[in-house]
């Protein structure tokens, strides 16, 4: 075989080799565009007027599909991720609701009530975990005319909810404290020497079982009621006697002047 006719043989297949490299980097390039252009991502959007500050409820969103490509981290894909949210800022219909414009929502019943964030520290300790909806009550510990005090702060205080740190271990809870409480709960949780957060025990059900204290108590109130009925059983009595010793001395009278 000629030395001219050998060396375009190879040429001619390194060249179909190049060709088809070429083809499959194409090809691959094309799958990626129509996987990111292609595949639709719903997003969640304002189906009508959304006021500010107002709680979003389900029949105020909608979905919209948009391309994978175009899908921002401050999206919202999930409807759980509204719950319980506000908007800082007034949507109109077809607005898409991004994570930026959303705030939690207050959970605070009452208007003049406030949130009050108690975290655990050197000073403020809790005794248990707590849950959304507990009551708790405050003892603390201080000093106090130079003599260290400790007493019962406040009690029967409602917690709005927990925190919890990076791991998700219970850190501390914010508490629906009325305004005119929110300087003393502030001054003694950064002054006091300790500060106990206690859960309440407002709300569970009490033993059926009564103490021997209380049979006694029981006892007690049977008797006074016996004592108490035996007196006006005897004060009636004497009034009847009564009643019938001024009905029968008029009788007597007419009795003594017939007579005469």
């Amino acid at each position: 075989m000629l030395e001219s006719k050998r060396k375009a043989i190879i040429f001619f297949l390194i060249a179909i080799l190049l060709a088809a490299l070429s083809g499959f980097l194409v090809l691959k390039k094309v799958q990626a565009l129509n996987s990111n252009l292609g595949t639709m991502i719903e997003v969640v959007i304002a189906s009508n007027e959304i006021s500010s500050r107002a709680l979003i409820t389900p029949n105020d969103i909608t979905t919209e599909e948009i391309p994978k490509k175009y899908l921002r981290d401050e999206h919202i894909t999930n409807v759980e991720d509204l719950m319980n949210k506000v908007s800082v800022v007034p949507l109109s219909s077809g607005d898409i609701i991004t994570k930026n414009m959303l705030k939690q929502a207050s959970t605070v019943t009452e208007a003049d009530n406030r949130l009050v964030t108690v975290i655990r520290s050197e000073r403020v300790f809790f005794d248990e975990k707590l849950t959304p909806l507990d009551r708790v009550d405050f003892i603390v510990s201080h000093t106090f005319n130079g003599e260290p005090v400790t007493e019962v702060f406040m009690k029967d205080i409602k917690v709005a909810r927990t925190t919890t740190d990076n791991e998700g271990k219970f850190q501390g809870v914010q508490l629906e404290v009325s305004f005119a409480d929110v300087p003393r709960l502030i001054h003694m949780q950064n002054y006091a020497d300790s500060l106990r957060v206690i859960k309440s025990n407002v709300g569970q059900e009490q033993e059926t079982s009564e103490s021997p204290g209380s049979e006694t108590e029981s006892v007690i109130e049977e008797k006074e009621k016996e004592t108490t009925k035996e007196k006006q059983s005897k004060e009636d009595q004497e009034l009847k006697k009564e009643e019938k010793n001024t009905k029968e001395k008029p009788k007597e009278e007419g009795t003594k002047k017939d007579g005469e």
